[in-house]
């Protein structure tokens, strides 16, 4: 038997593991996060803005500096239908690659939904159902962030309606019909039922979409109705910090495997699944306690916002309703082509995540569709996971950073995550492999275009 085949292929803890408080970066960040503002009049937020939108747990997490937050018991019991999560070193991957680098993979598409977004869905559906409310509106791209709300929903007895990007909702009938089991209403965004919705279509009745469309529609659904909250999927702090028991567990993990991480690298839409990965392993190198890790944050070519964008205020959502917060941004009016990623799909970061790219601890990179799914299949036929677009990117990256390693001799031990499964995308895949992907990279004149409608708002780190 080869030294490979005797390593360690997979650390599966037990539910004794499981973290019992999420980790909030936002004390250990190397520069305060500057304030969200007021969508109308660009004042600092308060906590009361916010609570006719969110349940009042999601408000108070949101504005929290505590560096730790306990999981409730309910969260965390339903936690364990999947969690904690395995991680598994890609030796085969390895192996094909000729690489003295050792890659480790954190793989979340165990969860129901087949992502890591339940990690998210269920404490935001628990605090809604704490302050009495009966139906929960948001947005999805490529489904994954819509079927973990359906699914927390049916968990807390919630009404869910989603509002799932055209784009993704023609791509991906089958996220639709998973909603539909898990007793959700989606509707193709944009649509005829709101405002917001209206006006795109009126300007543009084959409007692919965008999620800054469907967060504008799915906010003022919410707003119209008293029983009714709003649940985001990325970007805010509250689903940022939710997402860390995976880079909790990724720690135990690696302890288990006698490895810590000389790169941390995954997919960054708006930053929800990399943050949970990555933010317990950056605190390491704030704090001290660990030096000379790199994190690297791969996005897709179609939509850069953290390696063509800007540090800006800029809204959220498209029609400029949600609060207006720092980031890294492409401007709140950028319509991305109609990749398969769809979950990557949003013109900007999270507000944290700027932080830490402006301040250089996150690098970002960016890669083609075409780049993408050929690290997806070498992946499939090594490893044998078939994996979302989102999470391919991950994969292209850490592909890259072990493939460096060889040119120079590297033993580099490279940590990536696996966000979500890829077996609603195989139309994608059969696009790549009969040659007809298309790859899509906007034109400055195109951003500029979209960035010269930022607030009136100035933003520093």
């Amino acid at each position: 038997m080869s030294e490979a085949d005797q390593m360690i292929k997979q650390v599966v803890l037990s539910h004794n593991d499981l973290p019992t408080a999420w980790y909030n970066i936002v004390p250990d960040l190397p520069a305060r996060v500057p304030p969200s503002l007021h969508p109308q009049t660009l004042e600092p937020l308060t906590p009361d803005d916010l609570l006719p939108l969110l349940p009042s747990g999601i408000v108070e997490q949101e504005f929290s500096e505590q560096r730790w937050i306990e999981i409730p018991d309910q969260v965390r019991e339903l936690y364990q239908i999947w969690r904690p999560s395995p991680m598994y070193r890609a030796t085969r991957l390895e192996r094909a690659l000729d690489t003295p680098a050792k890659i480790y993979f954190k793989y979340e598409g165990v969860s129901p939904a087949g992502s890591h977004k339940p990690n998210t869905a269920v404490p935001q559906a628990y605090y809604a159902v704490r302050d009495g409310v009966k139906r929960l509106t948001s947005e999805t791209g490529a489904g994954q962030w819509g079927s973990a709300l359906s699914f927390a929903g049916a968990l807390f007895g919630l009404e869910v309606t989603v509002y799932m990007v055209r784009a993704s909702y023609n791509q991906k009938p089958y996220r639709k019909m998973l909603m539909h089991t898990w007793g959700a209403t989606v509707f193709s965004s944009p649509t005829d039922r709101t405002e917001a919705g209206r006006a795109v279509l009126a300007a543009d009745p084959d409007s692919p979409g965008s999620i800054g469309i469907a967060i504008s529609e799915a906010v003022q659904d919410a707003l119209s109705r008293d029983d009714t909250r709003f649940a985001l999927g990325s970007i805010s702090n509250n689903v940022l910090l939710h997402q860390t028991v995976i880079g909790l567990e990724a720690k135990k993990q690696l302890e288990i495997f006698g490895d810590y991480p000389d790169v941390v690298i995954g997919c960054v839409g708006g930053g929800s699944g990399y943050a949970g990965l990555s933010y317990p392993f950056i605190s390491d190198m704030l704090t001290g306690t660990r030096t000379g890790t790199r994190f690297v944050a791969v996005e897709p070519d179609a939509c850069p916002s953290l390696t063509r964008g800007t540090y800006a205020y800029d809204y959220p959502d498209t029609a400029s309703l949600g609060p207006v917060l720092p980031m890294y941004t492409l401007g709140h009016g950028f319509m991305p082509a109609p990749i398969h990623a769809g979950g990557l799909r949003h013109h900007g970061s999270s507000p944290t995540m700027g932080i830490l790219v402006e301040h250089g601890h996150i690098r970002p990179r960016s890669y083609s569709q075409n780049e993408v799914f050929d690290a997806a299949v070498r992946f499939a036929r090594t490893e044998g996971f078939v994996m979302a677009p989102e999470s391919a990117h991950a994969i292209r990256g850490a592909i890259d950073e072990a493939l460096a390693a060889k040119e120079t001799g590297e033993q580099r031990v490279i940590l990536t995550h696996v966000s979500g499964h890829g077996h609603f995308d195989m139309a994608a895949y059969e696009l790549f492999l009969a040659g007809t992907l298309e790859d899509h990279v906007p034109t400055s004149q195109q951003i500029e275009k979209a960035l010269a409608d930022l607030p009136d708002a100035k933003v520093s780190a």
